[in-house]
């Protein structure tokens, strides 16, 4: 297992959203509300980017099919198909003035 930098705490905010690739692990990150959050960057359902979902409350709400998920769990909270798997989230690590991940 490795660190992997993310990105510099000085550049989060509220409204932050950016998508990494990390060898076979497509990740988001995202801060709402002054938390941050890690989680898988692909819909379940069908693979859309949640990259492009809409933030309402505290859930994921992807675009496509309206699946919603929360966002600091990752669990499915509403499917409009069949269900699904909630997403993966995964632990931020801080590392003086970055944020990272342990994969």
């Amino acid at each position: 297992m490795r660190f992997y930098s993310l990105d510099k705490l000085i550049n989060l905010h509220d409204s932050y959203r950016k998508v990494f690739k990390i060898d076979q692990y497509n990740l988001i990150l995202l801060q709402v509300d002054g938390e941050r959050y890690l989680l898988e960057s692909t819909c379940p359902h069908r693979g859309h980017p949640i990259s492009e979902s809409d933030i309402v409350g505290s859930s994921l709400r992807c675009s496509l099919h309206g699946y919603q998920f929360d966002i600091a769990s990752g669990d499915l909270i509403a499917a409009t198909e069949e269900p699904c798997r909630g997403l993966k989230t995964y632990e931020l690590i801080y590392q003086g003035t970055e944020v990272g991940v342990v994969l």
